[in-house]
């Protein structure tokens, strides 16, 4: 019952096949506010340190940090490859993904993107961006080459965590295992929050296991964590994020 009131479950999914690989695809810091729940600009500014896993071609990290001077790190399996290569599978992948989303279009909301056209300009915006600030030697420090779920990071070191995109959109090839391991190594490198986003597989069904994951989460590692509602909802019924908080005596 719970799982069917989160996720909009009357939407007719079954013949949606998943992403097949996993895309170097990225979203711009407008976006980033929206699918995870931050206010403002001045809101992000109470992080001391924030850290973008996975990042892929996300504007996220160069846009905090050039335009307002905020201390943000993004980590990824293919950071350390040369820049043409990753322009190059950024570009390749932004037609791979808004190709798919194409075939089926009535399973997404346009409220915010309005059409495939501005889906992919804005996906273009983000990879240009992020290219851009990689490419400077002295700006590459920001881009840390790991791989969930070990990240090379001591414990708290960031105030915030954001993963988008990832550890449910790509469920299907994660186990159980994989995903809570996953989520514990992004609360250990944690010092306030973690937030991740969007809650749904690519295939915009619900994920299989959630309320097992809740549930270790809060009663065998007792962590504090609940679904939050947020402001953005491109794939259908995505508008929640999952919010992991520690606590103040910790």
């Amino acid at each position: 019952m719970m799982t069917k009131k989160i996720y909009s479950g009357d939407l007719k999914v079954s013949n949606r096949s998943p992403l097949d690989r996993i895309a170097f695809y990225g979203r711009t810091l407008s976006e980033y506010l929206l699918m995870f729940g931050i206010n403002d600009i001045d809101h992000l500014k109470t992080y001391n340190a924030v850290l973008d896993c996975p990042s892929g071609a996300s504007s996220f990290v160069a846009e905090s940090n050039n335009n307002y001077e905020i201390n943000t790190v993004g980590c990824d399996p293919l950071f350390g490859l040369d820049s043409r290569v990753l322009h190059k599978k950024g570009e390749e992948d932004i037609e791979y993904v808004t190709k798919r989303v194409s075939l089926s279009q009535d399973l997404y909301n346009w409220n915010f993107y309005q059409s495939i056209d501005r889906l992919k300009e804005y996906r273009k915006r983000a990879l240009v961006q992020f290219i851009s600030d990689y490419r400077d030697r002295k700006k590459r420090k920001r881009y840390i080459k790991a791989k969930l779920p070990r990240l090379p990071f001591d414990d708290k070191s960031f105030e915030l965590v954001l993963s988008g995109h990832f550890l449910f959109t790509y469920s299907y090839k994660f186990d159980l295992s994989f995903t809570l391991s996953s989520i514990i190594e992004l609360f250990r490198v944690c010092a306030k929050e973690v937030r991740i986003y969007p809650l749904q597989k690519s295939s915009l069904q619900p994920y299989d296991h959630l309320q097992d994951l809740l549930y270790t989460l809060k009663n065998e590692y007792r962590i504090a964590c609940d679904m939050v509602p947020v402001l953005f909802e491109f794939q259908k019924g995505s508008n929640l994020m999952l919010r992991l908080r520690r606590h103040k005596a910790m």
